[in-house]
Parts: structure tokens; C-alpha cells; sequence
């Protein structure tokens, strides 16, 4: 069973920066694809960012030029650094691993909360 550790979440002003971790536990990190996606209350859980295992991105409209998304194969972690948060997005963040036909498993999700 595979394991995804968030951490990093909390209490940020909007404008500052703060910075999401993810831990993996398994052994094919490097050649999954590694996401992190959002839920706010009353939502549904939406994409924002995602980073495949040759370093491709992809980034959310809404969070494009703030977010970037980055990965450290050997500490088998993917990050989310999140610039000049808006109070929008506050949500749970959640980590996701996924390797069609391998696996596919999500943390338990951190939650991120941006005060204006």
C-alpha cells in the first residue's frame, strides 16, 4: 500500500507565500505522474496542479503564474509552492501519485486556509 504524507498547510495572509510537501512511499515515484488537487467546502475537488515523471507541468487557470509545482525524485516528494495565495483558495489540498495500470493513491489532504 502506498502512502502520501502532506504537510506545509496552514494559515497564510493573502499575498505571502507557503510552501506544500508531499512524501511518497512508493518505489516507482519517478515514473508517476504527481498532482495536487484542492477541495473547498461545498465543491468539488478540482486540479491544480500536476507535474509528470519527465518534469512536464500543468497548472490550473486560476492558479497559473502564482503556483508552481516542482519534485525531488530522490526524496521521492513533490511540492507546491504557492506565491501570493488569494483567499479563494483556501481549500484542503490534497497530493495524488498516479501510474495507469500501477497505482493511484491520494493523501490525506492538508488544509489551507488564506486570510485577507
Amino acid at each position: 500500500q502506498v502512502q502520501l504524507v502532506e504537510s506545509g498547510g496552514g494559515l497564510v495572509q493573502a499575498g505571502g507565500s507557503l510552501r506544500l510537501s508531499c512524501a511518497a512511499s512508493t518505489s516507482i515515484f519517478s515514473i508517476s505522474t504527481m498532482g495536487w488537487y484542492r477541495q473547498a467546502p461545498g465543491q468539488q475537488r478540482e486540479l491544480v496542479a500536476l507535474i509528470t515523471s519527465i518534469g512536464s507541468t500543468n497548472y490550473a487557470d486560476s492558479v497559473k503564474g502564482r503556483f508552481t509545482i516542482s519534485r525531488d525524485n530522490t526524496k521521492k516528494t513533490v511540492y507546491l509552492q504557492m506565491n501570493s495565495p488569494k483567499p479563494e483558495d483556501t481549500a484542503v489540498y490534497y497530493c495524488n501519485v498516479n501510474r495507469p495500470g500501477y497505482i493511484n493513491y491520494w493523501g490525506k489532504g492538508t488544509l489551507v486556509t488564506v486570510s485577507s
